[in-house]
């Protein structure tokens, strides 16, 4: 298959949704079936500046002042990672476009590269749902077994079932106020690339409240049609 071919049936696909929603459960397990690559962009910049590429040097020096590193930059660092064969299958971005402006460079960048964002994929979540999912977790500090207020406690209370521990620990941000915010910051955020690619017909919501294997199989079937 020429390289032109591999490019415009690359599963390159755009992954919303807010913090809790699944998103990095949901790319891992696309990655398994499909080969894909999960590219974030805090992931992006610092191999960037581990390898020391020209426009991982300069991100560098953006960060180390204090600023944050400007879209022309990312995009330069995206373009060299699109080029690496492992992303000749497609790429999953998460958290990157923040911005309908990032949204543009990202559609200009794919143009150049002879591809193009296939699906833009919102995990839908019921906001008072998600306070409740998030805000209840726990772990056991021993081994790091999950735990839950509502939906998954202890056989014995303060004991865990896997090692016997009886200390617990709660993340500082997973409370109900943090969560919150972090999901009205989310939305506010995210609203005008939901517009954007709506516009643009590539737009897909899936109800990320649903069974992971639920979420996992309309995934499956949102990609096998993005490349058909």
């Amino acid at each position: 298959m020429d390289g032109t071919k591999t490019a415009q049936t690359a599963a390159n696909l755009v992954l919303l949704g807010p913090p809790g929603a699944g998103k990095g459960t949901q790319a891992r397990m696309l990655e398994d079936a499909f080969g894909l690559v999960q590219l974030s962009t805090g992931d992006l910049l610092r191999a960037a500046v581990s390898a020391g590429t020209e426009a991982g040097q300069q991100a560098k020096a953006v960060m180390e002042a204090g600023d944050l590193v400007s879209d022309e930059i990312v995009i330069a660092i995206l373009r060299d990672r699109l080029a690496e064969p492992d992303c000749a299958q497609g790429v999953i971005l998460d958290g990157f476009p923040r911005t309908t402006v990032q949204a543009e460079a990202l559609d200009g960048l794919m143009a150049d590269l002879g591809a193009g964002i296939r699906a833009a994929i919102s995990l839908e979540v019921d906001d008072a749902a998600m306070v409740t999912r998030i805000s209840g977790r726990y772990t056991c500090a021993g081994c790091g077994e999950g735990y839950h207020d509502t939906f998954k406690t202890p056989a014995v209370e303060g004991t865990c079932d896997k090692c016997g521990g009886t200390e617990m620990i709660r993340r500082a941000d997973d409370n109900a106020e943090t969560v919150e915010s972090r999901l009205r910051a989310y939305h506010a955020q995210t609203a005008p690339l939901i517009d954007y690619y709506d516009g643009k017909g590539v737009l897909v919501r899936v109800d990320a409240m649903a069974e992971i294997g639920t979420v996992a199989q309309e995934l499956n079937t949102i990609v096998k049609q993005a490349t058909a």
